[in-house]
């Protein structure tokens, strides 16, 4: 980079920086302001928010790198967790259910659900705890890739004995932590929409940019990386690396990284079932944080609507840094490392002054990304533990401080397990297929199944991470199924036992429950404790959610792909494709869109 790259990357720090410490003075006013925004905030700064946050550095590193290895073929091995398919299932009904249960994290919506006893205390805290541990791997797995990407751009030498990424990613993460802890979420939410006009600008330069001036030749040759440290250089063809269609199986290198893809067909499935289970169980990042701070239904559909929209930009981007670095690849040596396709791309292929712009857009979402997951693993620690068992009659400026001081420890401690990683999809791996898969199943069934009680969900959730720690120490090496057949079997079995040998959650917090978020579900009786024509109406609505998540689900992988064929200049994909959105976005208007300003109360 030269003067003028790095003369616009201070500029945008130093606005980021006056942006969060001006709105401090709102979040003084307690841990609702601090951590919700004292549910004020419009929809579309949510949203615009969310879609800020989803973009980080690190994923997209990952996301780019499988394009580049295995073109339009590997968007699908990101349905795991980098396409964001959630999305989908609370834009229709979990982003709802959440907010209707009116409290500020997932630990507190456990007395909601299983009462404010014993097992209600239980719940809350193992959801607290296990909350902290994910927000910890996050923070590692944030480090790790924005650390990778900063330390290409700023010549940061090693120091203390520690690598040029490690300063990098602690440089960036110090910046990040000034305006997110003096500003808790009114910070968050303002700091990304300003990061996220920055990123859409730099995301539609860069499709031009590669639409224009680079053009994919007919034959090519990508690189895997292999499991001794080495990269293989691989042959395809243009049509066969912008197929859209994926294969069933795969023929890579048996000692590859990406060999665990081979059996193509059966991974997507499974991802499929995978992302099916976590978006009808809901999610308890800083994802729901926005939903927990929406005003009410109608809201929480808009602000879905808008962040899905949003992210859609996101896979042209990646596609058109993909295609610009098989181009370097076919002019150069090539790229051997796909997931430095990014920083090298930027390095080489990018215009000066485009380049500040570009490298601080892309340090904007490593940044608003790490801010609202730091926001919302503070909220765990102050809301659930100290507020909730160590301090109850704490005063606000306790809670802030304590939100403070929580919020740079678990970065602390998330910049200490960085020192281990050294792969940006092992650590992504482990945290979507074992660690959060641990959690999947007690996720899953609180929302469907009357029976579960608090002490279900604490030993399914225990049972989870611990059989997910296990496997990471004694099976490194497993394929991601095996791991998730893992923690998701430990989980369940404890789940159940515990459940099955424990009295059943108090009737009246299950009525109480119900009333207020109006899950469908096994839910007998409780149904029936209802009016007939309260009832009604809840399972009018609730057919209309299952019909819609029909529609929803194929739509977002639809626009996504339709949006990444433009980049590609498959203009035979994108006809087809585009019907095909068109005519779900009908059936989605008919079943979900038109229904959002009606919201049915039940006393």
């Amino acid at each position: 980079m030269v003067f003028i790259d790095y003369a616009i990357v201070v500029v945008y720090l130093i606005g980021i920086l006056a942006i969060g410490i001006y709105s401090q003075r709102r979040a003084r006013q307690g841990i609702d302001a601090y951590f919700l925004g004292n549910r004020t905030l419009p929809w579309w700064a949510l949203g615009a928010s969310g879609m800020a946050s989803n973009l980080d550095v690190s994923g997209t590193m990952i996301n780019t790198a499988f394009i580049f290895a295995l073109g339009a073929t590997g968007f699908f091995i990101e349905i795991r967790g980098g396409v964001t398919l959630i999305m989908a299932f609370l834009m229709i009904f979990m982003g709802k259910w959440n907010r209707r249960a009116e409290v500020m994290t997932l630990a507190e919506w456990m007395h909601l659900r299983f009462g404010s006893g014993r097992e209600g205390d239980v719940a809350r805290v193992i959801a607290a705890l296990s909350s902290i541990i994910m927000t910890i791997a996050m923070i590692t797995y944030f480090a790790v890739g924005s650390g990778k990407f900063i330390a290409e751009f700023l010549g940061i030498p090693a120091f203390l004995g520690l690598s040029p990424e490690f300063w990098a990613a602690t440089l960036m993460i110090v910046l990040a932590m000034t305006y997110t802890v003096a500003s808790g979420l009114y910070g968050v939410v303002w700091t990304d929409v300003f990061q996220g006009f920055l990123i859409f600008g730099v995301i539609v330069y860069i499709c031009f940019l590669a639409v224009h001036k680079f053009i994919l030749p007919d034959v090519f040759s990508v690189s895997i990386p292999m499991r001794d440290g080495t990269f293989q250089a691989i042959a395809t063809t243009r049509e066969a690396w912008t197929s859209v269609l994926p294969p069933w199986k795969l023929d890579l290198p048996a000692d590859s990284f990406y060999s665990i893809y081979n059996l193509f067909g059966i991974a997507i499935l499974f991802y499929l079932f995978k992302v099916t289970l976590e978006g009808s169980g809901g999610t308890g990042s800083y994802m729901l944080q926005r939903y927990m701070a929406a005003r009410n239904d109608r809201e929480c559909g808009l602000l879905s609507l808008f962040w899905t929209f949003l992210l859609a930009f996101r896979w042209p981007f990646i596609a058109a840094i993909a295609i610009m670095g098989v181009s370097y690849g076919v002019t150069h040596q090539g790229i051997s490392d796909p997931e430095r396709v990014l920083p090298i791309v930027i390095n080489e292929l990018v215009p000066m002054g485009i380049k500040g712009l570009l490298v601080a857009g892309l340090m904007s979402a490593a940044m608003s990304t790490f801010d609202s997951t730091v926001n919302a693993g503070a909220a765990y620690w102050v809301k659930d533990i100290y507020q909730a068992y160590l301090k109850p009659k704490a005063d606000p400026r306790q809670l802030i401080r304590q939100s403070r001081g929580a919020s740079i420890i678990i970065v602390l401690i998330g910049l200490l397990f960085a020192l281990f990683i050294k792969n940006i999809n092992e650590i992504w791996g482990w945290i979507t297929m074992s660690i959060g898969a641990g959690m999947l199943i007690p996720m899953l069934a609180r929302w469907y199944w009357w029976r579960m009680n608090g002490y279900g969900f604490a030993w399914g959730i225990v049972a989870g991470m611990v059989s997910a720690v296990g496997q990471k120490a004694l099976l490194p090496d497993v394929p991601e199924y095996v791991a998730f057949i893992i923690a998701t079997g430990c989980s369940f079995i404890g789940m159940v036992l515990a459940t099955l040998l424990t009295t059943p959650t108090p009737k009246s917090a299950l009525v109480n429950f119900y009333k207020k978020t109006r899950p469908f579900g096994f839910w007998g009786a409780i149904k029936q404790s209802l009016p007939e024509n309260v009832s009604q109406k809840i399972k009018s609505e609730n057919r209309r959610d299952i019909v819609s998540i029909f529609f929803a689900v194929p739509w977002q992988i639809v626009l996504f792909l339709t949006m990444m064929m433009i980049v590609m200049q498959r203009w035979d994909n994108f006809g087809w494709l585009l019907t095909i959105l068109i005519a779900l976005s009908v059936g989605l208007y008919f079943s979900w869109y038109r229904h959002l300003s009606t919201e049915l109360k039940v006393d």
